[in-house]
């Protein structure tokens, strides 16, 4: 891994579930993302339930987001994060809005904008989806999404319905 001795970026990181004990998957998840080289654990949100997205009938999902600070490229960091899905039981042929373990996707990487076949940033559909917006409101309220602009203000223009914290 490549890593710069110098800067460190923040990165944001929403998390998902729906399968094997959702809210116990997050938990599990936020320990090992403090496992991750270079890379700091800063903020936790809360835990929201949210109606599966993709028209797929499943069970309600269990989302939140991590605000990290880490010294790795955001390449760098994203495959760490699918290292994480995997240990957790993640498996890749997965159907696109499909009942998952674990989704970790990495939302923001500090100022940048990436367009990359393996990687997009701002993570592609954040403007639409309350799901992410509400609890990386909650932890970066002042956050200023690369394109998008004041999360505050992206959320205040989204129809999507409300969605509920459970801690």
């Amino acid at each position: 891994m490549t890593t710069s001795a110098v800067h460190w970026f923040p990165a944001y990181v929403g998390l998902g579930s729906n399968l094997n004990g959702p809210a116990r998957q997050l938990a599990s998840a936020f320990e090992l993302l403090t496992e991750i080289p270079d890379t700091r654990l800063l903020r936790r949100s809360s835990l929201y339930r949210s109606a599966p997205f993709g028209g797929i009938e499943q069970p309600d999902f269990i989302n939140a987001v991590a605000a990290l600070l880490t010294r790795l490229p955001a390449g760098d960091l994203l495959r760490e994060l699918q290292h994480i899905e995997q240990r957790r039981g993640r498996e890749r042929g997965e159907v696109r809005w499909g009942p998952r373990v674990l989704d970790l996707d990495l939302l923001v990487y500090s100022d940048q904008r990436i367009d990359d076949p393996d990687l997009v940033v701002p993570h592609p559909g954040i403007a639409e989806r309350n799901f992410v917006l509400l609890p990386l409101q909650e932890i970066a309220p002042g956050l200023s999404v690369p394109g998008l602009g004041l999360v505050s203000r992206i959320r205040a223009n989204l129809n999507e319905p409300e969605i509920s914290c459970i801690g």
